[in-house]
């Protein structure tokens, strides 16, 4: 995503700046002090998100912000001050966000991960870790040749993204990786879940490097990876309920929860 920062106050727009700066999503980002320059900028080089003060000299960040918004329709507004009192006008303006100063790295992330999920609603698949394990695309449940598919899956989702050999998943599925028959049959659910993942069109998710498997998951749209992410959801106790192997990452769960 390409950024932009805007506060006339040098110190605050450094501290904003490399606050925004410290988040993986943000590819670029330009900051100015001047609304003029910050307008001028966007013109020619059209952001995905923009940070404004609110309280500038001339002309102001919700001027700045209409501005922007009259000639960049997608670039998400997140508006940065010292005062409360400008909440309701900033919201007026259909603002994707609002912080309060002094903005933090972890203010700035929630903002972009709110942004994203605006962007990424279109999400076609949903995955439901907190209870239950559920897996939905395009609204309706996603249906499994075989309950050690769907338990393949899961956990895929549990290791948010880290490659996993077929030896550790028959530690987890029989607690048992000596079996070559249960290695045999792991590959049969691999290509189960391909041809399930690709009756929906999301088979791109699925990825293998050499002996490895895994998920990609930012082409998810997950409670768990959202609750890391952001501590929403709220954790009630319960995760993947139905697997005694997810017992481990409940057990993060509720330390991360207690702090």
């Amino acid at each position: 995503m390409i950024a932009i920062a805007v506060d006339d106050e040098p110190l605050m727009l450094g501290a904003l700046t490399k606050a925004i700066k410290a988040s993986e999503d943000i590819t670029a980002v330009a900051d100015f002090t001047s609304c003029e320059d910050a307008l001028d900028y966007i013109k020619s080089t059209p952001a995905d998100i923009a940070f404004l003060d609110i309280n500038m000299r001339g002309m102001g960040g919700l001027s700045l912000a209409e501005k922007i918004i009259g000639v960049c329709p997608d670039c998400k507004i997140v508006f940065c001050t010292g005062y409360e009192e400008y909440a309701i006008p900033a919201f007026k303006l259909h603002a994707a966000g609002y912080l309060l100063k002094p903005v933090s790295a972890k203010d700035v992330q929630i903002e972009i991960d709110n942004i994203k999920g605006i962007r990424q609603k279109e999400k076609p698949l949903t995955v439901k870790c907190f209870g239950n394990f559920e897996v939905y695309a395009k609204g309706e449940k996603l249906t499994f040749k075989r309950s050690k598919t769907k338990e393949l899956f899961a956990f895929l989702i549990d290791r948010n993204g880290a490659g996993v050999t077929v030896a550790e998943i028959g530690v987890a599925l029989w607690e048992n990786d000596e079996d070559q028959k249960n290695h045999n049959y792991i590959h049969q659910l691999f290509r189960d879940l391909r041809q399930s993942l690709e009756a929906v069109g999301v088979e791109d998710i699925f990825e293998r490097n050499n002996y490895l498997y895994s998920v990609n998951p930012e082409k998810i749209d997950c409670d768990y990876y959202s609750y890391l992410k952001t501590g929403k959801p709220e954790f009630i106790g319960e995760y993947m309920f139905q697997y005694s192997w997810a017992e481990g990452t409940c057990g993060l769960l509720w330390e991360r929860k207690s702090k």
